[in-house]
Order: C-alpha cells, then structure tokens, then sequence
C-alpha cells in the first residue's frame, strides 16, 4: 500500500505519489551519469570493430574463437569432466557456436543460456550466377532474410564467403572490404527515365530478380572475337586469384553485404550506426559478458546461431539439437539426465526490438513500444496477431528477470514490436523453450532495423552488456 501523505489531508502530493507508483521511463542518461555514459563510449568502440570484422556468420564464428582462446577457453571435449571455472568452446561447422563457463554448481540446478543469431538479412549468389548482358559482367542473386529490396541499389557491397574447389581446397574471399579494394553495386534506373518504375507499389517496384550484381565492363582483354568476352575476363580474373572454374561456384557460398563501415551517429556519437546490428548488437555483449565471467554459481552459455533470418533451420539453426546436444554433453559429464537439466534451465533470447521511431510513429503504440536511450529492451512475447509464433514469457520469469536487473542497476524498458496487427517478429525464443526451459527476449532497440545500414545507441549497447553480465553472475 501507499504511504499516507504527510501534507494537509485531502491534498496527496501528486509528485511524490506519481514517483513511488509510476514506473520511471527516463532516459537512460539521466539516470546513469556521466560515467556511465562514458563506459557505454569505451564499449562501443569495441563493438564497431567486431561489426566490421564479423559481416557473416563464419566471419563471426572466426572472430569468437580467436577471441575465445584469447580468453582461456577452450575446445568441448564430451569426453572430460569439467571443474568449477573451466571455460570451453564448441564450434559448430564454422557457422555457429556455443561457449560455456562451467559452475560450482555445474549444471546440477539448470544452466543460464544467452542465445543470439549471427546471420544477417544480405544478398546471396546463385548456384550458377555469372552472365553478361548489354556489354557488362552481372551475378544473379537470391536475397536472404526479410528485406526491403529498393534498399540494397545503388549501395556499395562488399563480398564474403567460402568456395570449396574440385579437387576439395577451400577458399575463403573477402573483397571491398580493405582499403583499395574494387567494390560492387546493384544498379537502379535513372529518375529522368524511371516513370513505370515509380507508379508501381513499393513492394513490386523491385522483384529478386532485379538484384543483380554489376561485377565488370570490359571483355577479355586481346579478344578480338569469341563468345561471352565480358563474362569470360571476370572468370579469367577469378581464376588467376582464386584458381577457380565456373563450376567450382556451384560448391560455393558467397555472400554480398554493404560495404558500410560502423560509424558514430550525431554531433553528440549517443548512436552508433551500420550493417548487421540485428543481431550483432546482442551478439557481442552476449559474448564480452561471458569472457568476463569468472566463477559463476551456475553453468552459463552464450550460443551464437545461424538462420535465424529464415527460420533458424539447418543444422546450424537453433531448430537443429546443436544446443541440446551440447547442454545434453554437459549434463551426462556430471551424471545428469538433461531432461531434468534443460527443465531446470532458463534462457535471455538476445534478439533485437524495434525503436520507436518517430518518422513513423503510426506503426507503434507508445506506451508499448521500446525507445533508443532507455536501456535494454524486453519483449514478453512476440510473434503476429494473437501472439501467434510467440514464446510469452511467464509472469513468474519477468518477475525474476525485473529483480535481477534492478538489482545490478541495469536500465530496461519493456515493448512489443509495433502496434498488434501491425505485423510482427519472431526470433530464436520459441526454440529454446521447446526444451521445457524459461525463456524471454532480452536486446536492443534498433531504428531502419533489416536495412543495410541499421541504427542503435550506444548506451542501450552497454545496458545489455551489463543485463548479460548480472545474468550470468546472479545466484
């Protein structure tokens, strides 16, 4: 109950009443500090050269080892039993990975899961994509993940990937990335000449098959005659880089993304802005909170996943058994049964929510919606209409998960993704929680999210940081 009000009865103080029973959604400044904004500054600065080194999933993965060994841990071994402390890493073919400190507990009461994607909405090469036409050298694509396909024209883009050649040698590509490096585009009509173009309906003025990649101009140099000269000098290029034949880009997985580098965003740099903040931005807290974590009570996890942009399928999405099969290693070492684990266990989902965005604030409802500069984000739910899709975290975990973060002074907030039957999201939530454990969505609010150049703060970056850690570390 209230307390009484000193003041002359019948006159309530509204002020003071409003502060101790009106939830406070101040900007996370004005309840931090300077200090704490200045550490929010340090940790981006961290976080933008991971976005720039990790702009696919094996990039990522790469990133992590290297970081990881760096930080003690090393590879799982389901074979060896494990001491309180003990760090260890399971790399799952490149493209996703798990990283466990193990507990003085051990896994004996559940275990503590920070779970992000590491795939990023892009734009994929077809099995066999190289053609020319009109005197020029393009790649047919087939896009991945949701995006607004006008987006990705006249853009710079960067490619990435790996090509396992006939005879079984892999190589992995990096091009337009590094300074002097070609880069590449898609190409889009002129206004002068772009009427049809502009009276059709935003989502039918582009179709996939609009996104081709321009990849050169000029045929094969000294070829006076012959076929597919422009097609034939960027094959002859390839070859003489990479040793590779048309036919060896059929075993291949190439991958174009913008070439943004990560920048600061305003005069005052609060944002940090660019390419694969959905879901890079959880990721790399997820990853510097559990490199921080010495000795918890319990066994904790941060799994970083692939496709969850499509689904999370594939034996590298978290609707494979990769995770289960890797609590399931931990809990048999200690003579558990990981039934009784994972229904012991809970999970922070580390995805991204949309920020309220004031250009299109029609698609939002305020008092619902997550703001940049409030703090981590938290989403009971998501899905469509209904709920439909959606985990829905029980009041029983909110409460808990509320206790925690108020306790370490982690800022939060709480929203949904836009107004219900506006559309909706998933992510990885819905995975987890189909073995039995507490799950709910924890992350950061992102403006222009799935566009190739994606916004965030750099406070909300550090108040999820800082949620991961006091996870990982609460008793």
């Amino acid at each position: 109950m209230p307390k009484k009000n000193a003041k002359a009865a019948g006159k309530p103080d509204t002020k003071a009443l409003s502060k101790e029973l009106f939830r406070d959604r101040s900007h996370a400044a004005v309840k931090t500090g300077p200090r704490e904004l200045g550490r929010a500054n340090k940790f981006a600065e961290g976080y933008k050269d991971f976005l720039n080194r990790s702009k696919t999933e094996r990039e990522t993965v790469d990133y992590t080892v290297q970081a990881a060994e760096a930080a003690g841990f090393v590879p799982f071994d389901p074979n060896t039993k494990y001491a309180p402390g003990d760090r260890v890493y399971y790399n799952n073919r490149g493209k996703a990975i798990c990283l466990a400190v193990i507990g003085k507990k051990g896994a004996s009461e559940g275990v503590r899961i920070a779970a992000a994607h590491i795939d990023n909405p892009r734009i994929d090469l077809k099995p066999i994509p190289l053609y020319e036409s009109g005197e020029m050298a393009l790649l047919k694509t087939h896009y991945y993940g949701g995006i607004k396909k006008y987006q990705w024209t006249a853009i710079p883009l960067s490619m990435h990937g790996k090509i396992v050649r006939k005879d079984g040698t892999e190589i992995t590509v990096c091009v337009g990335e590094k300074e002097g490096d070609p880069q590449f585009t898609i190409t889009d009509i002129l206004p002068h000449l772009g009427r049809d173009q502009m009276q059709k309906p935003l989502g039918q003025a582009f179709t996939g098959e609009d996104l081709n990649i321009l990849v050169g101009s000029l045929p094969l140099p000294g070829a006076e005659e012959g076929a597919q000269l422009y097609k034939l000098n960027i094959m002859n290029i390839l070859h003489e880089q990479y040793g590779v034949v048309e036919s060896d880009l059929i075993s291949a997985e190439i991958t174009f993304t913008p070439a943004f580098k990560a920048t600061d965003i305003g005069f005052d740099r609060s944002m940090v802005g660019g390419y694969g903040h959905d879901d890079r931005v959880c990721a790399y807290p997820a990853l510097e909170a559990i490199f921080k974590c010495k000795t918890p009570e319990h066994t904790v996890i941060t799994c970083l996943a692939d496709k969850e942009e499509i689904g999370s399928v594939g034996n590298t999405g978290l609707a494979s058994f990769f995770l289960d099969y890797f609590v399931s290693d931990l809990a048999e070492a200690e003579g558990l049964n990981p039934r009784h684990v994972w229904s012991m266990s809970n999970c922070l989902s580390a995805d991204v929510t949309a920020a309220f965005d004031p250009n299109y604030g029609y698609a939002y409802e305020a008092n619902n919606a997550c703001y940049i500069n409030r703090g981590v984000g938290i989403m009971k739910y998501t899905g469509g209409g209904g709920k439909s899709g959606s985990n829905d975290a029980s009041a029983e975990f909110v409460g808990w998960v509320r206790r925690m973060l108020d306790k370490e002074e982690v800022v939060w907030q709480i929203g949904e993704i836009g107004k219900v039957d506006q559309g909706g999201g998933g992510t990885v939530a819905l995975d987890i929680s189909r073995h039995n454990a507490d799950v709910i969505d924890v992350g950061v609010p992102v403006l222009s999210m799935h566009a190739p150049f994606e916004v965030i703060s750099k406070l909300d970056l550090y108040m999820t940081y800082k949620a991961f850690k006091a996870y990982f570390e609460a008793t």
